[in-house]
């Protein structure tokens, strides 16, 4: 059984928020405060019997800004499940939430009491007059599958029948969260993961008492030495003087009490490697305690259902690349996805989106007016399949920057990527990542691909694309100049896209009187003295002003020329890279690219 479906009003910083998640897993993306950590926490509100009691009464700051409490109002969260059916223990658990075939809802409710709404009913309170005490939660399951949880509203009762913590019990929900020091979580008798891993394994008691009956001959062995028999004792002896004879008990010294339950509590992971030998996990690094704890986390969760002891399971884990190198991170989403466990996560982590599906990831950005839009990239219905793969292929750890950037401008090559944040660094003073636009470029001219991604219900964010006017790659050769099949840039322009297109190749428009020292200097660097010295003449010529505008304009295009087969001789990334070193001898940025920004920045 899993998880289908998200619905959350009014909680925390999200107002309205619906997720559809066709996949056992989920992955939430998106900047610091855009309510990743509120959707775990929801789900927790709605399903997990562990979460404690009181964090389901909610505080003022539980309850979005934009709901005012002394009028009657609610916090709904709302999960629908599938794929339970022909499951015993599962259909048995959600009897009572099915809303269909292989469907069952709960949700959560945080609404005024029972009696606050009969009396608001008679007009004995009046709306307005409400405090937060006058609210309190419930939880819920099924109810006519013809309300959608979006329309329920505060008033309406008689929606599904209540759900107890006991009806909860065999559904397991598992979080890590972001703070998470599973070094003390594995000593935990409570909480270690080592614990109910080996309950798990349904140890019989002629076992059980075998392994009693070895801890009974190591405590008489220990007993039996004389210094140990002495510190005994000693202790015994200290302990009945200091607590008088009124509350005096027996102390004695030995491995633990001669329990089954006593020797759970007293094992211990035990690792090596090639440095070391035989060593508990507190001389491990917090990266690879991390790895262990989800291990043997994962083979509890896959115990407990050839048990038969599951009615569904769920692991919610926030930034599991806490720690981890990125090889790790890799290592471990592969084994998430096998996992055959819904896993719901967040990532800040480039590399973790880079090793899950596009249909996985849900982006969450937060806008200028606080509230937050959901992108499910799952449902991005003008992606066909070809697209999606290779979009995927292409969103590795470098450029899927893209899906976590408030605002995007996508160039086509490195030349873009090296040059255009170095120029408004030393021409505006402007640092672009700080301004948050993240360059990205797609390596290529295929612009209509990731435009795509650039709309509502999938990436709600501003994408501005800066392109040659020929839209030629800056790997093709010369007789390839004009690309007879390339999109038509103006179609691709929608809500949240916008084409800002040169009128020659990247780096033809970029030489300018106001950027020719930087490409002397970059040329100097490169060692090319002829094109130097057609450089410095070209650039000295400009500076008098003697030339009339078609004269003027008739150098420029061949000190461009010049530019452009030099970036070619040395390979354009490198040209740029050494140009980028130079940004600081500019004093100006091309039109195109300033009006794109300036886009961006509205």
């Amino acid at each position: 059984m899993r998880i289908s479906r998200v619905v959350i009003r009014n909680y925390r910083a999200i107002e309205c928020l619906d997720i559809n998640v066709d996949n056992e897993l989920c992955c939430l993306i998106g900047e610091n405060n855009a309510g990743k950590t509120a959707i775990i926490r929801a789900i927790q509100l709605c399903i997990d019997v562990a979460l404690p009691s009181y964090f389901r009464s909610l505080s003022r700051e539980d309850i979005n800004a934009s709901v005012d409490v002394s009028s009657p109002s609610q916090v709904l969260i709302g999960l629908e499940l599938t794929d339970f059916e022909g499951k015993e223990n599962e259909e048995a658990l959600v009897a009572t939430w099915k809303t269909g075939v292989d469907a069952a809802r709960i949700f959560y409710r945080f609404r005024p009491k029972p009696s606050i709404r009969e009396q608001l009913d008679n007009d004995e309170i009046e709306e307005g007059n409400l405090a937060l005490d006058d609210y309190s939660w419930e939880i819920k399951g099924g109810g006519d599958p013809a309300i959608d949880l979006l329309d329920i509203e505060w008033n309406d009762d008689g929606i599904g029948e209540s759900i107890r913590f006991s009806d909860l019990q065999s559904f397991l929900v598992t979080h890590l969260p972001a703070l998470r020091d599973v070094e003390t979580d594995l000593r935990n008798f409570r909480l270690s993961p080592l614990i109910k891993l080996i309950e798990a394994f349904d140890i019989d008691s002629a076992e059980q008492q075998a392994l009693v009956a070895i801890l009974d001959d190591a405590n008489d062995q220990i007993s039996q030495s004389q210094t140990i028999a002495q510190v005994a004792d000693a202790i015994d002896e200290r302990f009945k003087e200091v607590s008088g004879p009124a509350f005096e008990m027996d102390a004695g010294v030995g491995l633990s009490a001669s329990t089954f339950r006593a020797i759970l509590q007293n094992l211990k992971i035990i690792l090596s490697d090639l440095s070391l030998q035989d060593f508990e996990p507190g001389r491990n690094g917090l990266g690879m305690n991390n790895i262990l704890y989800i291990a043997i986390l994962l083979e509890y969760l896959k115990r407990r259902v050839e048990g038969g002891n599951s009615s569904g399971q769920l692991v919610l884990i926030e930034e599991p690349e806490a720690h981890l190198h990125p090889q790790l991170q890799a290592s471990l989403m592969t084994a998430l996805i096998d996992t055959g466990v819904q896993v719901i996560l967040t990532s800040h982590s480039t590399h973790v989106t880079s090793h899950v599906s596009l249909a996985t990831v849900v982006s969450l950005t937060k806008r200028s007016n606080a509230t937050i839009s959901v992108g499910n990239l799952a449902s991005n219905s003008d992606l066909d399949d070809n697209e999606v793969a290779d979009l995927e292929r292409y969103l590795d750890s470098t450029k899927s920057s893209l899906l976590f950037a408030r605002k995007v401008m996508l160039v086509e090559g490195p030349s873009e990527l090296f040059l255009i944040p170095a120029l408004f660094q030393s021409v505006e003073g402007v640092d672009l990542e700080r301004a948050g636009i993240s360059v990205v470029a797609i390596h290529g001219v295929h612009f209509d691909v990731y435009a795509k991604l650039f709309q509502a219900g999938s990436l709600e964010k501003k994408c501005a694309i800066v392109a040659d006017a020929d839209l030629t790659p800056s790997d093709a050769s010369d007789e390839f100049s004009i690309v007879d099949d390339a999109p038509i840039l103006a179609a691709l322009e929608g809500d949240f896209v916008k084409v800002f297109v040169g009128a020659t190749t990247f780096e033809r428009e970029l030489v300018s009187e106001a950027t020719l020292p930087m490409f002397i200097e970059a040329v100097r660097d490169l060692g090319a003295p002829q094109v130097l010295q057609a450089l410095e003449t070209g650039l000295a010529e400009l500076e008098l002003g003697l030339l009339s505008d078609e004269e003027e304009e008739a150098l420029l295009n061949e000190l461009r020329t010049r530019v452009l087969n030099t970036a070619k001789r040395f390979g354009k990334s490198r040209f740029a890279q050494v140009a980028a070193r130079h940004a600081d001898e500019a004093t100006g940025i091309p039109e195109y690219i300033m009006n794109a920004y300036q886009w961006l920045t509205e």
